[in-house]
């Protein structure tokens, strides 16, 4: 079996202090708006897209932040329809799903690997 493995990229964001505790901020990578959220309350940091699937909408990163059942998810503030920050997939509706991307924090710069 042949594996293929996907080469990261890692970009500056922003400074830790830019995104406020438990909740999310914006920034522009590569032409591309990505949510980043700081999960103060779980010690975890996620990214995924911005723009909402369901009415494509760049407000992910304005959501609240959550657990359920231990997942952590993110509310799209216009429609409500709720995300996993670890896979991206809708946790209300299967047709919808965004993409995650990996974090790195290092002296007080969160990266974003895409």
């Amino acid at each position: 079996m042949q594996t293929t493995q996907t080469q990261v990229t890692w970009h500056i964001a922003c400074h830790i202090n830019d995104i406020p505790e438990d909740g999310g901020g914006c920034a522009l990578i590569d032409g591309k708006q990505i949510a980043i959220f700081n999960f103060a309350r779980r010690g975890e940091w996620y990214a995924t897209d911005n723009q909402c699937p369901h009415r494509q909408q760049m407000a992910v990163s304005r959501g609240m932040i959550g657990s359920h059942e231990g997942e952590p998810k993110v509310a799209c503030p216009f429609h409500k329809k709720t995300f996993s920050l670890q896979s991206g997939q809708c946790l209300n509706d299967d047709s919808y799903k965004i993409n995650t991307f990996p974090v790195m924090v290092k002296e007080n710069l969160v990266y974003i690997g895409i």
